[in-house]
């Protein structure tokens, strides 16, 4: 790549996923998403249901208007009850797989955010039924170390929780953190916006970095249907192939991005896509849906009369827990197609 670029991409990913950001709640995750998108534009806004829009460039002689989105939400729990004994009672908010919730440690975000952590009955009082069960939400309790009047004073119904996670530097440029699902997108789009920054774009560029996600796609539908752009262009995670999953519907971590081909998706965006990476050495593969890709980009897709939408996914490890892990080139790659995509779309050959 002939751009010299100064972009610390763990760094943006650490600073990203490390937010606090649960579908509904999102308001951490934005600022710091706002703050990010300040470098590329002066018209940031960040509205009331937790979108964050910014406007890149405007259209030219005629030029299409092109989206790049990626969701800013994470899962997490919301405080559904305080018990007689302080113990903290919870939903699961967005896809949480119950069977990695006991023993965690979480941060409650109340009144101020406090360190609890997932009750775990020991092994030895269980019996040989419960040691099979996995716990429904109503057998979820958080332990915050208060009684319940104390626990009244900091947290309210409704409060929202998240997985504690460190981000953590591993072996072959990968790490691992919560959230880079999908702030790992969210992270590929600002690299992109990195690699175009000194570029005069004919076409015009929004960026939508949507909420409530997790929750059935809400923020990009309200997003895409404010900002109406004629190409939207999606960037979401998929999974990464581990030994205990089927290698067809997984894609390979370190392979570079995985171009969504689908039913729902508009195919010539998917061929565009796919000469584009061929054009630039960007290594890719692809994922072929038979259906929906159940991402915003099914949203998008549907909105006004019509958006031209394709999708690009990162592959990654762990999905909905707080080790995912991602390579930190394919992030970067994804940035790349995206840049490259753009160009070929509507800047000037310099």
């Amino acid at each position: 790549m002939s751009e010299q670029i100064t972009f610390a991409t763990g760094e943006v990913l650490k600073r990203l996923s490390l937010s606090a950001g649960v579908s509904g709640m999102e308001g951490g995750a934005c600022q710091t998403a706002a703050e990010l998108l300040r470098k590329y534009s002066n018209h940031v806004v960040c509205d009331s249901f937790g979108n964050v829009y910014a406007n890149i460039a405007e259209p030219k002689n005629g030029a299409p208007v092109i989206m790049l989105d990626a969701h800013i939400d994470e899962v997490g729990l919301v405080v559904t009850d305080i018990d007689d004994d302080g113990f903290l009672k919870v939903a699961k908010c967005g896809g949480v797989d119950r069977r990695l919730l006991l023993a965690q440690q979480v941060t409650v975000h109340g009144r101020e955010d406090l360190t609890g952590i997932i009750t775990s009955k020991p092994p030895h009082l269980e019996s040989e039924e419960e040691r099979k069960k996995v716990p429904d939400f109503d057998d979820i309790s958080i332990d915050i170390g208060m009684d319940k009047a104390s626990a009244e004073r900091l947290v309210a119904r409704g409060d929202r929780v998240t997985f504690y996670s460190e981000y953590r530097t591993l072996l072959n440029g990968r790490v691992s953190v919560k959230a880079v699902d999908d702030r790992g997108g969210v992270t590929a789009i600002l690299y992109a916006l990195e690699l175009l920054k000194e570029k005069q774009l004919n076409c015009g560029l929004s960026v939508l970095f949507s909420s409530q996600e997790e929750l059935g796609l809400r923020g990009a539908t309200i997003g895409s249907y404010l900002l109406q752009p004629d190409i939207a262009l999606s960037v979401d995670v998929s999974f990464g192939h581990t030994s205990d999953a089927p290698e067809h519907k997984c894609g390979k971590m370190g392979e570079g991005p995985m171009i969504g081909i689908a039913p729902t998706l508009d195919m010539e965006i998917g061929n565009e896509l796919m000469e584009t990476a061929k054009e630039n050495n960007i290594p890719y593969q692809l994922e072929v849906m038979g259906e929906e890709t159940s991402t915003n980009a099914d949203a998008i897709g549907m909105m006004r009369g019509g958006i031209k939408t394709g999708l690009v996914s990162i592959p990654i490890r762990y999905m909905h827990t707080p080790i995912e892990t991602v390579v930190i080139e394919d992030i970067e790659k994804v940035g790349q197609l995206l840049a490259e995509y753009i160009k070929r779309k509507g800047a000037d050959k310099q």
